[in-house]
């Protein structure tokens, strides 16, 4: 319980950073439920849900994500496994692997990534 409150007010604590917010969850983090922010995110430790930011989504190479994610540019490095909607972007890294189906405009894959599921390729959306 301890755990959860501490990630809630983490969350809920977002930096400015020339008035834009950035929400970041450390390697030893947990966040189990629902995220909507207007900033950009990003993730290092595990969730469980789903996340929703208007701006940008990295997963770090330490997170581990069970959750629909969604974003203007998308970075995986971590383990993914859920559906992804890139508004912009979605960028695969060497060390990511993704699990879910896919809508993006543009999409990026690394050597060494993988991706298992379908893709969705559409215009870019604002």
């Amino acid at each position: 319980m301890a755990q959860a409150e501490k990630t809630a007010s983490q969350a809920s604590n977002a930096t400015q950073n020339g008035g834009h917010n950035i929400v970041s969850l450390g390697p030893r983090d947990i966040l189990q439920g629902r995220l909507e922010i207007q900033g950009d995110l990003k993730i290092a430790g595990n969730v469980e849900g789903d996340l929703k930011a208007g701006g940008d989504v990295t997963i770090d190479p330490t997170a581990t994500i069970q959750a629909a994610i969604e974003g203007a540019n998308v970075s995986v490095r971590g383990q993914v496994t859920g559906n992804v909607t890139a508004r912009k972007r979605l960028t695969l890294g060497g060390s990511g692997r993704l699990n879910g189906d896919v809508k993006v405009s543009r999409l990026t894959v690394e050597d060494g990534a993988t991706l298992n599921g379908n893709v969705t390729m559409s215009s870019e959306k604002a």
